[in-house]
């Protein structure tokens, strides 16, 4: 596994009310939100860089306002004329 590490300023730390590690998870935990948004990532592989169960990550979605499944209007609509 590889190890990324920054500098976090202190100043950050007492605005965010986190110690370096909670700080750390909440940082893990965003990136991995925003890669799966931008469709950079799976949820399962997102899931992994945020250190969660797949399940866990997808419940966490709706706390950054990323929608749980991403579908196209093309593709609701066909599941739609489907149904």
């Amino acid at each position: 596994m590889g190890r990324i590490a920054f500098e976090l300023p202190e100043e950050a730390l007492v605005a965010l009310k986190l110690d370096a590690g909670e700080a750390g998870d909440e940082i893990r935990l965003a990136a991995a939100v925003k890669l799966y948004e931008v469709g950079r990532l799976s949820s399962g592989a997102a899931a992994q860089v945020a250190g969660i169960p797949r399940v866990a990550f997808l419940s966490r979605l709706a706390e950054f306002g990323v929608a749980t499944f991403r579908q196209s209007e093309e593709e609701v609509a066909e599941d739609l004329a489907g149904a």
